[in-house]
């Protein structure tokens, strides 16, 4: 099985720069990277960003856009010599829960969900999740808003249990440590 690592921090804290860095070693010792890209450009902004995140990405990485299906894109390059970096749970969350067409499909996203934290222990890649870690501010006001970052959290604790590695990121630094085995919190 692969070796997996959950990246969570703030907007621009790094997460991104932390993934490729990795990948960039992986690289040089002769593996594959692919990077499966969750962000739909639904507007000129996000569009900008999307464009930004491809011209600054290093030669040589294969990307994959997979805003809904990540457990599918995860299988589909599932090798021992290849690194994949997610990037990110969190607009993969926003995909399924806050669509920009307005149609939440939460049975479609518990079923995805589901079916990522199963596949993720058979996996032979190594995988770099790239999260958000959202809940450190005050308790947002809307309800949609609430139970969003709510999941959020709850999916990146899941993630984390099924990761060995877990890195904070904070103002570009990197603090990385060892998961722990723990219960469900």
């Amino acid at each position: 099985m692969g070796t997996h690592q959950l990246i969570v921090g703030g907007q621009r804290s790094g997460k991104s720069r932390q993934a490729e860095r990795l990948a960039l070693r992986w690289q040089a010792a002769g593996g594959r990277v692919a990077v499966v890209a969750t962000a739909l450009a639904a507007d000129d902004e996000m569009r900008a960003r999307i464009a930004h995140h491809r011209a600054a990405r290093p030669a040589g990485f294969e990307t994959i856009e997979a805003p809904l299906r990540l457990s599918a894109a995860l299988q589909q390059v599932d090798d021992a010599g290849t690194l994949v970096i997610v990037d990110c749970l969190t607009l993969w969350l926003t995909n399924w829960l806050m669509p920009m067409s307005g149609a939440c499909d939460e049975a479609g996203w518990q079923a995805e969900r589901d079916e990522l934290m199963s596949r993720l222990p058979r996996l032979v890649s190594s995988v770099v999740f790239v999260s958000n870690e959202v809940g450190w501010g005050v308790s947002p006001l809307g309800r949609k808003v609430r139970d969003f970052v709510d999941e959020l959290g709850h999916l990146n604790q899941d993630v984390a249990r099924r990761c060995g590695q877990l890195t904070l990121m904070v103002a570009g630094q990197a603090w990385t440590r060892p998961v722990e085995e723990t219960t469900n919190a």
